[in-house]
């Protein structure tokens, strides 16, 4: 039995009652792991198919599913790489269904790294409408950039900003807003003894202060008739009810729709909060679209590229920035003012005489999309040569290469003289 702090105890007591032993009892259990599929790459059956984990599906996602720990090892799995799937917690997946995310809708995930619900919000939107990711830490913001890219991102804009900030640029203008708080992490101490050690109520104080500020501004960025989704990893009143209670009687035209509570002892998870909240008032936006000059003579490289080496034509807005090339999303918004990491797809390098594709670009596109394509299976050497950064003898030089795994691209190869030369990322190449 892990040694909790006597204050959480006593509060859980005052909160749970007759439950309160049950409770305690949750903390016997090992940890839940889950995983949740990317289905803008690997379908379920599909999944199931390969056979490769002990899947067991999790009731309210239907893209989510339990997986056990000490015989299966999906972080250290190609598929992992070539983004067919994330792992996440089990009941943090409860959290962007309440969203009800359409086709086309703009969206925020106001503290969005690690990744987890920003790539599940993606899968939701099915390469439409937006997605603004944003995360506060300039440390982290480059694991949510990561993951991003790993899902196949396109339709997404990357700030590293505070709420503040945001809400002056985007005040009026998102169908559905995200805040997945920081919190004082009740909910982790089963899986992460450090959770326990860094916890106080000082800084369950300190979070609901940060909390209070969050639901403001991502309620005044919200359109008429949109929804704001507000959740936590935490059990305190303080961090949970108490931050809705007060936003509701400071903003009479709020609706609130569901509140709930997932506990450990009662689901197989690791316990969240999810409140649902509807934007009755009017709100008008001034945001406007980003203005991009038109390009012309400067895309000759990548058109060479894509005539030569793809099966389909990029489109939208391409824009350059020093030597990085981007596809802008038609309806990307003006973000001036804003720390943008990244805004839209990025497509490659353009040199003096020549172009070369990203990491970003071999994730967007389908197996299909390349001309010219190696595939490995999941458990082949060859798969695993690659990603550890490693030259694969093809007998073959048709030049640039879309490596896939089980069909799903993973990043590009140079192949010359029999020799596929890796191009994977020397940052993301594996050790294991």
């Amino acid at each position: 039995m892990i040694d909790l702090p006597e204050k959480f105890l006593d509060d859980m007591k005052e909160l749970l009652r007759e439950e309160y032993d049950d409770f305690i009892e949750s903390y016997k259990s090992p940890k839940t792991t889950g995983l949740r599929l990317n289905t803008l790459k690997i379908g379920k059956k599909e999944m199931l198919d390969l056979n490769l984990f002990e899947l067991s599906p999790i009731e309210w996602t239907e893209d989510g599913f339990y997986y056990h720990e000490s015989n299966s090892k999906p972080g250290k799995n190609p598929l992992h790489e070539a983004g067919a799937y994330y792992i996440q917690e089990p009941s943090a997946m409860s959290v962007v269904p309440k969203l009800d995310i359409e086709e086309g809708d703009i969206v925020l995930d106001m503290c969005a790294a690690p990744g987890g619900k920003s790539t599940y919000i993606l899968s939701r939107l099915n390469n439409t409408g937006l997605l603004v990711s944003n995360e506060i830490n300039s440390t982290r913001v480059r694991a949510l950039g990561e993951n991003l890219e790993r899902f196949g991102a396109k339709n997404c804009i990357i700030t590293n900003t505070d709420s503040e900030r945001l809400n002056k640029v985007f005040r009026g203008y998102f169908d559905k807003v995200l805040i997945d708080a920081p919190c004082s992490g009740q909910g982790m101490f089963r899986k992460d003894e450090v959770a326990i050690k860094d916890w106080s109520y000082t800084k369950v104080i300190e979070c609901q202060s940060i909390q209070r500020q969050l639901i403001r501004d991502g309620y005044d960025m919200l359109k008429k008739g949109g929804t704001l989704v507000y959740s936590t990893c935490t059990f305190s009143r303080e961090e949970n009810e108490m931050v809705i209670e007060e936003f509701i009687k400071e903003y009479p035209n709020a609706k609130l729709i569901d509140i709930k509570r997932l506990w450990p002892h009662k689901i197989k998870g690791e316990g969240h909060f999810v409140a649902k909240i509807h934007k009755l008032d009017e709100e008008k936006s001034k945001v406007n679209t980003i203005n991009i000059r038109k390009m012309g003579k400067e895309l000759k490289y990548y058109r060479e590229f894509e005539s030569k080496f793809l099966n389909i034509k990029l489109e939208d807005r391409f824009n350059l920035r020093g030597e990085n090339l981007y596809l802008i999303p038609n309806n990307a918004p003006d973000t001036n003012g804003l720390k943008v990491l990244r805004c839209g797809l990025h497509v490659g390098i353009l040199k003096k005489n020549r172009f070369e594709p990203s990491h970003a670009l071999s994730h967007y596109i389908k197996k299909c999309d390349a001309k010219y394509t190696e595939d490995f299976s999941v458990d082949s050497q060859e798969v695993y040569q690659y990603l550890r950064g490693n030259t694969i003898n093809t007998n073959q030089s048709r030049g640039w290469v879309l490596v896939t795994v089980e069909g799903i691209p993973l990043g590009w190869g140079k192949e010359s003289n029999g020799v596929l030369k890796n191009h994977y990322p020397k940052g993301r190449r594996i050790t294991y």
